[in-house]
């Protein structure tokens, strides 16, 4: 892939990405695929989907999917072992899956079920990705001045400056965030750089509903000063980025991705 006659390029790099079959996690895939990555991603019940894209970018050679719930850090560490044993070696890893429950839910009426269930899928399970991943980097070491690896975490907005009536969620996104940042200084002295992506509102499967409804998509954007929201690509694009030579001097950063959003809150 060029821009402007400037490759990204991610050649001979492998890649994870969790939550590919849809949404920014598939415009992700896509984008890895084009800048010459081969890529693995998880699906939980998409599967449609996700075989449609594993044709789109070039079959099992250069593209595998893997049917896998993410909602433990044993869940995580099997998803990291699936995608070495296709591909043999793990360069990359961008940990975008997540839920959103999309109903309000005030603080003293939110139930212990939802509580865990986000914390289980948003947080927990990135700890075992996390873990088996950085452990397979560490023994791949780096080679010839070259990261040894790159991690990135997709965080949101909630993340930042929380999110009311969706406590559960801003609160994992904010971990995502401090665990960027812990990562980075523990991690950056052996070649593995850390960085997050935080975007705001994004076309998607999971903000169709409250894009749809007239007083919750006016009070969105309201607060985005582009005045509208985002495509997947335009979140894929940054992930790629932190993931090439050009971004060799970044690690512990939080790179917003929300049309201005977070300076209005």
């Amino acid at each position: 892939m060029a821009i402007d006659g400037v490759a990204l390029s991610l050649a001979g790099k492998t890649a994870l990405i969790t939550g590919g079959s849809r949404g920014i996690g598939a415009e992700t895939v896509r984008l890895f695929r084009d800048a010459g990555a081969k890529v693995a991603f998880n699906y939980r019940s998409a599967r449609e989907q996700a075989e449609a894209l594993i044709a789109e970018c070039g079959s099992g050679e250069f593209c595998r999917a893997f049917e896998q719930e993410l909602a433990s850090p044993e869940e995580g560490a099997e998803l990291v072992e699936s995608a070495i044993t296709a591909f043999g070696k793990l360069d990359i890893l961008v940990v975008n899956h997540g839920i959103w429950p999309p109903e309000d839910a005030p603080i003293s009426e939110m139930s212990e079920a939802q509580w865990r269930r986000t914390m289980d899928v948003n947080l927990d399970s990135v700890f075992g990705l996390v873990k088996a991943a950085v452990a397979q980097m560490k023994q791949q070491g780096s080679h010839d001045g070259h990261a040894a690896g790159h991690i990135v975490l997709i965080s949101s907005t909630a993340g930042q400056r929380g999110e009311a009536f969706h406590a559960d969620y801003a609160v994992t996104k904010g971990a995502i965030v401090s665990l960027t940042k812990s990562l980075s200084s523990e991690l950056a002295p052996e070649g593995i750089y850390v960085n997050c992506v935080a975007p705001g509102w994004v076309e998607t499967e999971m903000s169709t509903a409250a894009l749809a409804d007239p007083v919750k998509s006016k009070r969105i954007f309201a607060g985005i000063p582009l005045g509208r929201v985002a495509t997947p690509r335009e979140i894929a694009g940054p992930v790629l980025f932190l993931c090439t030579p050009f971004a060799g001097f970044m690690s512990g950063e939080i790179v917003n991705v929300n049309g201005g959003a977070v300076l209005v809150g």
